[in-house]
């Protein structure tokens, strides 16, 4: 998917929400399309005008996982409607990052990759995250990766 498919869905998914008068919905993807913008304008010194899918799909995951963390500590706060406001808001971030891998498909990727690189103990688990990000940053959460990577090195 290019770009603009994902800006121009983006754009879409906004007028279908507001014809609709799903506030929620509306304010959610008007709060992706803002930090979108300060995501093209902090790229911009590096010659970049807008922001690849790959790059759009890692800030939609770090406003996922601000949000997670909000909700937690709303939770313990006793607070269970600004929680359930956070998850609505990630239901709909979500809807628009590419599928996440399941474990076995990652455990797949992460044996190809080991495979790969060659690499053969916890100390060259770098030579494979690098790989993994070059080849699935859009469909793998990282940071569940690295744990099974270490793993599969035998750490």
């Amino acid at each position: 998917m290019m770009a603009e498919d994902l800006r121009s869905r983006l754009s879409e998914e906004m007028k279908a929400a507001m014809k609709a008068g799903d506030a929620a919905r509306t304010s959610t993807i008007r709060m992706i399309m803002a930090k979108l913008k300060e995501t093209d304008i902090a790229a911009r010194p590096s010659g970049v005008e807008r922001v690849p899918d790959e790059q759009i799909a890692t800030m939609l995951r770090g406003m996922v996982k601000s949000r997670r963390e909000s909700a937690e500590l709303y939770r313990q706060g006793n607070r269970p409607e600004l929680a359930e406001k956070e998850e609505a808001e990630i239901r709909v971030i979500e809807s628009f990052l590419p599928r996440q891998m399941d474990e076995a498909a990652m455990r797949e990727a992460i044996r190809a990759a080991i495979a790969e690189s060659g690499a053969s103990g916890v100390k060259e688990m770098g030579k494979v995250m690098a790989l993994l990000r070059a080849r699935h940053a859009a469909s793998m959460d990282l940071s569940r990766a690295g744990p099974l990577v270490k793993e599969a090195l035998g750490g």
